[in-house]
């Protein structure tokens, strides 16, 4: 067998370096002021990086610019926690918005043990986002904690991995296993924004209070129970995906697979590191994210439409710009998920479905979307209707909106056209009409008739009834 060559052997090296698992990029800025901090994530580090990212960690201080020249430096943003009081004018908040606007992702990690800095409180206010107006806002709940690590102070809740949150979304974040969520600050979602979504909802039996104030603990609390959200997803317009992670803790490296005990049960080992890696898959586009291939539509006549697998079209142009009112349309759409490293045929979650629009000003068709065909990374989806009988401007429109899956807004403009002089059907293809043809048709032979028998009566000759009388 003959040896690979050195430059064989390069460009697979290249390749397998400059792959990365992430749908959007693999360049990640690390935004922290606590060298040590990179010791405590260390597991954490170590997993990103084996997906495939390349990890740059700048302080603050040292003013990282997040864009150069209209471009990108970086696709991601992890912001760990500060003992700043602002992160200087490299981070405010327009620049992460403008960030943001490029399509860049931010991962927002805060504790209550420090203090979140300002520029980030009102970051999170732009996201209707809200924060404990206390410094020190912790989560505790007395009902589900580690009995280990927080019997005196109940603030490392234990809680199930999330199920579903909404109906039609995917659960990326749920599995077995119980999360350790050591001293978290809950936030608060504005009930406005449909761009916000919970990923970790607080227990029923939480609240968060201010604890150097403890004889306010149960007369004012901030929020309590399905108010607080421990981890917060936003997925902007564009697909830009900002998420808050209340407890920077649960990354360290002393809490993944740490070993707990939730009241008389017995002991188990936390499900952290899972969660991490849904968490930041999620939000870094390893997960979640749609793509469009091929998409189609065609005049069917007769014979002419979908074959059995779904995809082959017999003697009718693809993608026609002009249709006739009442002609039967046929609409396809390719769909793929990326998951982790590569695309997938993309399922709807359950209870959920693929929709198109045909419309002028507002729908006149609304329509699901079935399956017909899969390949190996790739679903094709489609359904045939009669158009209208209305002619104008229409668009065929595929606008499929989910929590934790990126937007998908396909739109195409065709015109439809009334019927031709030539293409009305003959009155006697028309059962309703039979009646007054047969009225009609009856009315001429009778005329007919009735002229015949004027013409062929002789009229009465009087000269010879005359004589006769004479």
């Amino acid at each position: 067998m003959k040896a690979p060559s050195f430059l064989s052997v390069l460009v697979l090296l290249l390749v397998g370096v400059a792959h990365a698992l992430s749908s959007s990029g693999s360049r990640l800025l690390v935004v922290t002021d606590d060298p040590t901090q990179k010791g405590k994530y260390s597991k954490f580090w170590a997993d990103l990086e084996g997906r495939g990212f390349s990890i740059t960690f700048e302080s603050p201080k040292s003013d990282p610019a997040l864009t150069q020249h209209g471009e990108l430096n970086y696709d991601h943003l992890l912001i760990l926690p500060t003992k700043l009081k602002a992160l200087g004018p490299a981070l405010t908040p327009q620049l992460i918005l403008d960030f943001m606007k490029k399509e860049g992702n931010v991962l927002l990690a805060l504790s209550s043990g420090t203090t979140t800095p300002t520029t980030l409180t009102s970051l999170l206010l732009e996201l209707d986002i809200h924060l404990p107006l206390e410094r020190d806002g912790l989560v505790v709940d007395h009902f589900n904690f580690d009995a280990q690590s927080a019997a005196d102070k109940h603030d490392v809740l234990l809680l199930p991995r999330p199920g579903p949150l909404r109906q039609g979304a995917k659960n990326y974040f749920g599995g077995d296993g119980l999360l350790a969520v050591p001293r978290a600050i809950g936030q608060t979602l504005g009930n406005a924004s449909p761009l916000l979504a919970p990923i970790l909802p607080a227990p029923p039996t939480a609240y968060s209070y201010n604890p150097s104030e403890e004889s306010e603990a149960l007369e004012d609390p901030f929020a309590t129970g399905k108010q607080l959200s421990l981890a917060t997803a936003f997925q902007s317009r564009n697909s830009a995906r900002f998420s808050v992670l209340g407890s920077a803790e649960m990354l360290e490296d002393a809490w993944f697979g740490a070993t707990v005990k939730l009241g008389d049960a017995g002991k188990t080992k936390t499900a952290n590191q899972e969660f991490a890696k849904a968490l930041t898959g999620w939000t870094f586009k390893e997960l979640g994210v749609l793509k469009v291939g091929h998409l189609q539509h065609f005049l069917r006549k007769g014979s002419d439409s979908l074959s059995a697998n779904g995809t082959e079209v017999a003697d009718s142009e693809l993608n026609p710009k002009i249709y006739r009112i009442k002609n039967e349309a046929t609409y396809t759409i390719e769909l793929s998920e990326y998951s982790v490293d590569h695309w997938i045929p993309f399922v709807p979650a359950t209870s959920d479905s693929v929709q198109l629009e045909f419309s002028m000003l507002s729908p006149y068709h609304r329509l699901s979307l079935a399956p017909v065909r899969s390949t190996s990374n790739s679903t094709i989806y489609a359904t045939s209707f009669i158009l209208p009988d209305q002619h104008g401007i229409f668009n065929f429109r595929v606008n499929y909106k989910r929590p934790f899956l990126n937007n998908v807004d396909e739109k195409n403009t065709v015109t439809v056209r009334h019927f031709a002089h030539d293409e009305w059907p003959r009155s006697f293809a028309i059962s309703g009409a039979w009646v007054w043809i047969v009225g009609i048709w009856a009315t001429v032979v009778g005329w007919l008739g009735f002229c015949g028998l004027w013409l062929w009566s002789a009229p009465r000759d009087e000269k010879r009834i005359v004589k006769k009388r004479n």
